[in-house]
């Protein structure tokens, strides 16, 4: 199985996702998408499966800081370049097994997962 996990290195809950899968002895690819960008063919496939309610992190600061001109009117195509013009946006992490995707880090749900 390939594993790839998408998020921002500095993130707490990145961290906690990494050291899940590091003492599960679980190999991975690490994606930063702060450092390395994001394609936005990725972010419309993320969308697509899992609604851009979910991929786009409207609790972290970077939303919330946003004119709010930004903020009205989301819906899939303006969550999405919002989302590829600050990466910061993105909901952490993107866990992505073999194209199957979750979004967020819960052990329990990982521990379905692994």
């Amino acid at each position: 199985m390939t594993v790839t996990i998408y998020g921002i290195k500095t993130c707490d809950t990145m961290k906690k996702a990494r050291t899940w899968l590091d003492a599960k002895g679980v190999a991975y690819h690490f994606h930063d998408y702060k450092a390395e960008g994001i394609d936005e063919t990725s972010l419309k496939r993320w969308v697509d499966a899992l609604g851009w309610e979910t991929v786009l992190n409207r609790a972290g600061t970077t939303f919330r800081a946003l004119p709010d001109a930004d903020k009205q009117d989301l819906d899939a195509r303006k969550a999405i370049a919002l989302m590829r013009a600050q990466p910061s946006m993105i909901k952490r992490p993107i866990l992505d097994r073999d194209g199957a995707l979750t979004a967020g880090f819960k052990p329990d749900i990982y521990e379905t997962l692994f």
